[in-house]
């Protein structure tokens, strides 16, 4: 997996001045655009948008001190419709105006070119299963809430912890099926995972009834899943059980993410900061992708 991935950073080196086709380095990345974005997110820290935006502005930045062109032709060159968006985004990377950083000379940021490299790891097994799921529905209660990667997301604790206990009864009675008892479920997450981005989660079960009034549903097609299951601090653990999957695990299964929800099975231990977890995340089999045709001169 890691050798297409460069494959495809070294695509987006090559076309940093015109347009870059995601399209086209899904192909090159020999996986789907959906997992190739989760699965650049998740090794490089930043979306795949970002890094391209950031490459193309450090580059720009040379331009800028060069002084060979006007200011006008480097934003143009870099795919900025003018000047003043230009200078917009320049001053959001580098902290200052193109045209002060041409005349000053002041310090400025960069973006390095990424590649990605293999590190031995895996002195503790990951425990997993591929599960086989038919049409279910997701029922319970939604809110709008913002992704926290590491440590309490407070503002789904409180969303949870604000869901009155007869309804929180209602909802447990409906589960009918694995995963069994009430599960948190996030769905419409940004591709990007950023910090601060915004899902769906559900504090809810997986059943084969529809929603009763006063309470949401979400209707997901039948599946596959590949399921993890994680003990120890919580919610460490189980959060760096997700960025495992997607650094460690896919690159070494013949398995890719797909569009779907993913779902949560918590049970908490004695003391609360204890837990034992299971993930759900949707899954298919990556299919067999030709090899790359060399770009024409």
């Amino acid at each position: 997996m890691l050798k297409p991935l460069n494959e495809a950073l070294e695509y987006i080196e090559e076309h940093l001045a015109g347009p870059i086709d995601v399209t086209e380095l899904a192909r090159i990345a020999r996986t789907s655009e959906y997992h190739l974005r989760r699965m650049f997110s998740a090794l490089a820290g930043m979306g795949l948008a970002e890094y391209i935006r950031r490459r193309r502005l450090t580059i720009a930045a040379t331009e800028v001190i060069a002084g060979e062109r006007s200011l006008l032709d480097v934003a143009v060159r870099h795919g900025y419709g003018s000047g003043e968006a230009f200078a917009r985004a320049f001053r959001a990377m580098h902290g200052i105006g193109p045209s002060e950083a041409r005349r000053t000379g002041a310090p400025l940021c960069a973006q390095p070119r990424m590649s990605f490299r293999l590190i031995v790891e895996g002195s503790s097994a990951m425990r997993y299963r591929i599960v086989h799921k038919d049409a279910f529905n997701v029922v319970g209660k939604k809110a709008r809430l913002p992704l926290v990667h590491e440590g309490m997301n407070t503002e789904l604790v409180a969303f949870v912890r604000g869901i009155a206990p007869e309804t929180v009864q209602r909802i447990a009675e409906l589960s009918d099926q694995e995963p069994s008892g009430i599960a948190g479920v996030s769905d419409d997450l940004d591709v990007s995972r950023g910090e601060g981005t915004e899902f769906d989660y559900y504090h809810a079960v997986i059943t084969s009834a529809d929603a009763p009034a006063g309470l949401d549903q979400l209707c997901v097609s039948a599946g596959v899943w590949a399921v993890f299951d994680s003990s120890g601090s919580f919610p460490l653990t189980l959060q760096y059980l997700w960025r495992d999957v997607f650094t460690q695990w896919f690159p070494s299964h013949p398995y890719r993410s797909r569009r779907g929800p993913e779902i949560v099975l918590t049970q908490l231990r004695a003391g609360g900061t204890e837990a034992d977890s299971e993930l759900w995340i949707p899954v298919e089999l990556e299919p067999s992708v030709p090899e790359r045709v060399p770009d024409r001169p």
